[in-house]
This record gives structure tokens, C-alpha cells and sequence, in this order.
């Protein structure tokens, strides 16, 4: 199944800003829209704002943040925010479950962070959240979501990726039916990419997951559902990459020659030395184990976390 993703409908080129124009993200539409289906939505029109429309400023006051009309002061916080909440229920329910937002940045109602605040001064600072995106956020900390612009940086973008198919799977899981042994082998299934950020949120996940049997399977599955996502959401860095590709290395210790040794081990750690991206170590890894097979490593999602075209390996 391909992935779901919401996303802010100006992104796709829908003409739905304040101005009546569109923010076309070309690398969002036309790269991930083959590998995604988009669900694309507007909370401004979707409250029924029109387009053109003034446009909206997010102000501080005694007890929050209000959302208001830049000429006219009219506060539509009310709206955007039951919106978000009736869009977080709805999208993360099957059977229309996306495993994913990209939201626009820096819009009053869509941006996930460094959204334009005004106190009653006029003063302007850059701590705002969008409504909706805020209503998203709270029920469900653990979604992968980004603005298209943090998109543009490489880690970033390969995290965001890579929590969305981690998401995917478990959400073809549930359709399955979740029961004790396949939230183990899910699990086991995702060692290494959880091993990339660490090995305590490995060893807490494992010891969540050493309780399967003693009782309700769907609550502990949800707990470890979100735990897992939790672990994932810190990028990986190349210290702990370089310390997976090492364990990795270990289970062809018997197959490979001491000069293939040498030369893997080399490009571990030009890796980690920032000399060669990741998938350059991950490649010559994937060509030894397709000379000597390994039925435990091949189940592993860390070689394959995400369509191999998509390349963002490349830059990370």
C-alpha cells in the first residue's frame, strides 16, 4: 500500500492562499507524489475564509493564542481549531489513516513552529504555532510532521521519510491484526533503525515488548506503537549509524576475506568521519550479504527503510 500523506494544499499548487496563488513545492509534488497519495486540505477555505481573503495573524493574549483577521480583527481560533481536531480524529482513523503531514510553513494556521506571534504591543516574535497544526501535534505527538521548507535539509527530510513508512508498516499490521508474536517479529523487524538513535530506546522498547502475553495486546501494541515513533523522531547521528554498520559487519565476519574486511571497514569510517554519505558503507554492506545470505539481517528494515529511488542516503 502507498502511503498516505495530508498536506497543506497550497504545496500541490492548489490556489487557495490568501492572495488566491499557491506555494508549488516542486521536490514535494512531483518526487514524493510518486511515491505518496496525497490528501491535500486548506484549514483556512476548509472554515470557510475563501480565497482571496485577508490574511491572518496569530496574537498572544491572557489565556492562549488567538487567531484574527489582519484588517478587521475578526477571530476565527475557534474554527481553525475544531477543524484540526476533527481532521486528527478523522485521518487517523482506518480506514482513511494518513502516516503523515507536510504543512506550509509559517502560516498562521498550518506552520509547525517559528509562526509570527503578536503580543498587544505590536511586538513580534517567532514562537507561534499554527492552530491546526498545534490541534494535530496534541493529539498525536508522535505523527511524523514537517513543513516543506525544514524539507530542504537532507537528515530532516530522510527522518521524516523514513518515520512515515515506519508508520505505514504498523498501520498494514493493525489491518492484519496485531497479536503477541507479530509485534515481536515488528519489533525485531526494526532493531537496527531503532539501534541508529541509541541502544536505550532499543532496550526500553524490548522490555515493552517482553510483556506480550500478559495482557491486552491492543493497548500494549498502542503504547509501543507510540513509543516506538517517539524513538525515532531524534536523527540519527553518524556515531550511532557507524556503531550499526560495525554490529552488521560482525555477522559476515566468516565470510569475507581480511582484505574485504579492511576495505568495508574503511568506508565505515570515512562514514563517520563525514568523508562519504551513508549510503556508500551501506552499499558495499548490501553487496557482501547478497554474496552470503543472512535470514536474520534480511528481514531488517534498517537496509531498506524506504524505496531505494527516492536516494536520500545520498545526502546524509
Amino acid at each position: 500500500m502507498r502511503p498516505r500523506l495530508g498536506i497543506s494544499a497550497c504545496l500541490l499548487g492548489q490556489p487557495v492562499r490568501f492572495d488566491g496563488g499557491h506555494k508549488r513545492a516542486p521536490w514535494v509534488a512531483e518526487t514524493l507524489g510518486q511515491f505518496f497519495d496525497f490528501v491535500p486540505l486548506c484549514p483556512e477555505m476548509a472554515i470557510g475564509l475563501g480565497a482571496p481573503r485577508q490574511t491572518l495573524r496569530l496574537k498572544a493574549v491572557a489565556d492562549g493564542v488567538r487567531a484574527v483577521g489582519n484588517r478587521d480583527g475578526v477571530d476565527v481560533s475557534e474554527a481553525l481549531t475544531a477543524f484540526g481536531r476533527q481532521t486528527a480524529a478523522r485521518l487517523l482513523a482506518a480506514p482513511e489513516r494518513v502516516a503523515g503531514f507536510i504543512v506550509k510553513k509559517e502560516s498562521p494556521s498550518c506552520g509547525m513552529a517559528r509562526v509570527r506571534l503578536y503580543g498587544d504591543n505590536g511586538i513580534q516574535s517567532r514562537e507561534g504555532v499554527g492552530l491546526f497544526t498545534h490541534e494535530l501535534l496534541t493529539a498525536h505527538p508522535w505523527l511524523p510532521v514537517e513543513e516543506e521548507g525544514r524539507l530542504q535539509d537532507p537528515a530532516l527530510r530522510e527522518n521524516f521519510i523514513e518515520r512515515i513508512y515506519v508508520c505505514q508498516r504498523w498501520w498494514q499490521l493493525s489491518v492484519e491484526g496485531i497479536t503477541a508474536a507479530r509485534l515481536v517479529a515488528f519489533h525485531t523487524e526494526h532493531k537496527y533503525m531503532v539501534m541508529a538513535r541509541g541502544a536505550i530506546p532499543y532496550r526500553q522498547l524490548g522490555q515493552l515488548v517482553a510483556t506480550a502475553g500478559e495482557g491486552g495486546i491492543e493497548a500494549l501494541a498502542q503504547r509501543y506503537f507510540e513509543a516506538l515513533m517517539t524513538a525515532l523522531r531524534p536523527l540519527a547521528s553518524r556515531g550511532n549509524h557507524t556503531n550499526v554498520l560495525v554490529h552488521l559487519m560482525g555477522y559476515l565476519k566468516r565470510q569475507i576475506v581480511a582484505r574485504e574486511k579492511h576495505e568495508l571497514l574503511g568506508l565505515i569510517d570515512r562514514y563517520r568521519l563525514g568523508g562519504v554519505p551513508l549510503v556508500v558503507p551501506m552499499t558495499l554492506l548490501k553487496h557482501h550479504l547478497g554474496r552470503h545470505p543472512n535470514a536474520y539481517l534480511q528481514q531488517q528494515h534498517y537496509f531498506d527503510p524506504y524505496p531505494e529511488a527516492l536516494q536520500l542516503r545520498n545526502g546524509i
